[in-house]
């Protein structure tokens, strides 16, 4: 049996593994994003992967975010959460308001148009809009099929985000993971580092 490797052995290699590791994969997460710009070195042109393939990383969370999560009947269940009552009488009291308080102004007609008649005619107009919500709520889907594609909606506004601010919300997201893979990069390069050791000690 060869002797066992002094203690320096034993701390050098594993901790010269473990700063390797760490580097590497530290250096592997900072190229997702960096550098921004393409930039020249050596012979090698170097540009972040985010900053190189953001079009087709913004065509693809559209694709996720319009196909799969966000459907127009999804935004049509949302709507219908919505208190229509009070909502008509608020569009109401801004679109007849003017022209209600106009004719309250003559002499026949603003007789007529007392209080009480005024909030009669809102609520049946609110109350004959309501009996008829779910072919509203159809007529907007229609219309929001025909119109708002959410798919592209997403991949313009994630196509037109400065590299920095998308970079910012990757890392909000996955900022722990990331941290993550550079630690355990660490960690095992001070395992392979252990395991050379035991080997040079075995095989001597």
């Amino acid at each position: 049996m060869p002797p066992a490797p002094d203690i320096w052995t034993w701390i050098a290699i594993p901790v010269i593994g473990g700063l390797i590791g760490f580097t590497t994969n530290w250096l592997a997460v900072k190229m997702i994003f960096r550098p921004v710009k393409p930039r020249r070195f050596l012979f090698f042109k170097l540009h972040g992967l985010i900053a190189r393939r953001q079009q087709e990383i913004a065509k693809a969370i559209g694709n996720v975010v319009g196909n799969h999560l966000v459907e127009h009947k999804d935004v049509i269940k949302s709507l219908n959460k919505l208190d229509f009552g009070v909502i008509l009488g608020k569009v109401l009291d801004m679109g007849l308001g003017p022209k209600i308080q106009e004719l309250r102004s003559l002499p026949l007609i603003g007789g007529f148009l007392t209080e009480e008649r005024i909030a009669d005619i809102k609520l049946s107009i609110t109350q004959s809009i309501m009996d008829h919500k779910d072919a509203v709520l159809d007529e907007v889907e229609k219309g929001l099929s025909q119109g708002l594609d959410v798919a592209k909606l997403v991949e313009d506004k994630v196509a037109s985000f400065e590299i920095l601010k998308l970079e910012s919300l990757i890392l909000e997201v996955a900022n722990r993971e990331l941290r993550t893979i550079v630690v355990l990069g660490g960690v095992l390069g001070v395992m392979i580092g252990l395991m050379q050791v035991a080997f040079l000690w075995f095989r001597g």
